[in-house]
């Protein structure tokens, strides 16, 4: 931090790009100071608010006037205070008391100074999911327009990375679909299980505010419910240790971590089809693949979001570690670094869907590459079929299958050793053997009739399951985003 007076050279420090690169404004703003401390400032309004309705001595004046400064936060005077303290909380206490003197009395009265740290974490670890969630259902629905428009395009199969049979263009992308539908249910499900701290005490035994009822356990219990309802909290945890279980953590990073599997792995596929140049992702008009190089089109959106995913999946070993450690009612050696995985899970989660969602709008597919690659395939794919076809006109299934043998193994050798095209086909035209179906090699061969139930699969799926889920995010579905950096 400079020192007070000072100009600070924001270009002379590391700044992390996680937000001075990528992030969007209101998930840095969720993760920042100011919302921090004003958070603070209105935990302890509220906390006096609810003791002054519960009969503590509290003046409608000392209210108002906290009421009057919750954004009036003179953070450089909070820095010194801090400085000389060694205490954030008490150097922000020190710093509202001086704009709200005839507060002053009252501000944290019983309080410890997990009941700001911890309950501002948890109010920002619910406005963060509540700020990721409308961004996956827009991942979701832009690829949801996209699998319902290419439904029923043949493309080929791929098992280990190996040719396989084929399915659909719209099918493959249902896979990614459905693997991002679970995050969806996955991160609803971890920001409704989250709790409040609510008004526990420095060991959670509710102690200073049990004396300050003068024993009266209703008014401490009522003080927790008020609170907890004026923070927007349905329920808090009944008990605590001076910090809400660190296992809180780990759940909520653990669904960050498994939508940055997700992504990754959808990436990674749009990575390897536009290899293939089957589909790519958008790639701007000025836009610059390589310095030296001006003829590549670099997956660099998608390999943005696979290096940012693996940063993401590692975050939650530090919960994990830090949940095994805590003795008894708490350890500080929780804090440092709960600063740092707490924000950058959220905010790394917010650029790779922000990331995402640009790609998904953008998609390029090449049909003409695609069909290519299945007339490659579908030649040997198709072999059965022709066997099936000659038994019906009369041959011998053994004959057909060693005729068919023969001249697959002479197309492999075309393709493998000559790096010409599959000739399968011509072969079997030229073989008077096949004669009795030449009229049918073209039905035979029809991709459509080798993708299966896939394009059913893709309408049924879209119209049941995806949609459905979407439908609570539909007024915030906005227009295309744009790229960060």
């Amino acid at each position: 931090m400079a020192a007070p007076g000072e100009e600070e050279d924001v270009m002379a420090r590391y700044r992390s790009p996680l937000v001075s690169r990528y992030a969007s404004a209101e998930m840095a703003y969720n993760f920042s100071e100011r919302k921090k401390f004003g958070t603070w400032r209105r935990l302890w309004l509220y906390l006096a608010q609810a003791e002054k309705s519960l009969g503590l001595s509290i003046t409608d004046e000392q209210i108002r006037e906290m009421e009057a400064n919750l954004d009036n936060i003179d953070f450089k005077m909070a820095a010194e205070e801090e400085k000389k303290l060694r205490h954030d909380v008490m150097a922000h206490v020190h710093t509202f008391a001086h704009c709200c003197p005839k507060a002053a009395a009252i501000i944290h009265l019983g309080a410890t100074s997990c009941y700001v740290g911890d309950n501002t974490d948890l109010i920002v670890l619910r406005d963060g999911f509540n700020l990721l969630l409308p961004k996956l259902a827009r991942v979701i629905s832009r690829l949801a327009d996209f699998a319902e428009k290419y439904a029923d395009m043949p493309a080929l199969g791929f098992t280990h990375y190996q040719p396989a049979q084929l399915t659909t263009v719209g099918k493959r992308c249902c896979l990614w679909i459905q693997d991002l539908c679970m995050d969806l249910q996955n991160l609803e499900r971890a920001r409704d299980d989250l709790r409040f701290r609510g008004v526990k005490g420095t060991t959670g035994t509710q102690a200073s505010f049990l004396q300050l009822f003068e024993g009266d356990h209703s008014k401490v219990e009522e003080l927790d419910r008020l609170v907890t309802a004026k923070a927007g909290f349905k329920r808090a945890y009944m008990v605590t240790g001076q910090t809400y279980s660190r296992k809180v953590d780990i759940g909520v990073l653990a669904v960050l971590a498994s939508l940055g599997a997700s992504i990754h792995k959808i990436c990674t596929d749009i990575r390897l089809l536009a290899n293939l140049k089957e589909i790519e992702e958008p790639f701007e008009k000025d836009q610059i693949g390589s310095s030296a190089m001006p003829y590549k089109r670099n997956p660099m959106r998608s390999e943005r979001c696979c290096s940012l995913a693996r940063h993401l999946m590692t975050l939650v070993m530090d919960p994990l570690q830090t949940a095994a450690v805590q003795w008894f009612e708490r350890t500080l050696d929780d804090s440092a670094n709960r600063r740092v995985c707490l924000a950058e899970a959220f905010l790394t989660a917010d650029i790779i869907l922000s990331t995402l969602q640009n790609v998904s709008e953008g998609l390029v597919v090449y049909p003409k590459v695609i069909a290519r690659r299945i007339q490659q395939e579908l030649p040997f794919m198709a072999t059965e079929n022709i066997i099936m076809a000659m038994v019906k006109a009369g041959g011998n299934r053994q004959d057909c299958h060693e005729k068919i043998r023969v001249l697959s193994q002479q197309a492999a050798a075309v393709v493998k050793q000559e790096g010409g095209d599959n000739d399968f086909i011509a072969r079997v035209r030229a073989d008077p053997y096949f004669s009795p179906i030449h009229k049918q090699l073209e039905s035979l061969l029809d991709p459509s009739s080798f993708t299966g139930r896939a394009p059913q699969q893709v309408v049924k799926f879209l119209k049941e399951e995806v949609r459905p889920a979407l439908i609570p995010y539909q007024s915030k579905m906005g227009g295309k985003i744009e790229l960060a950096l």
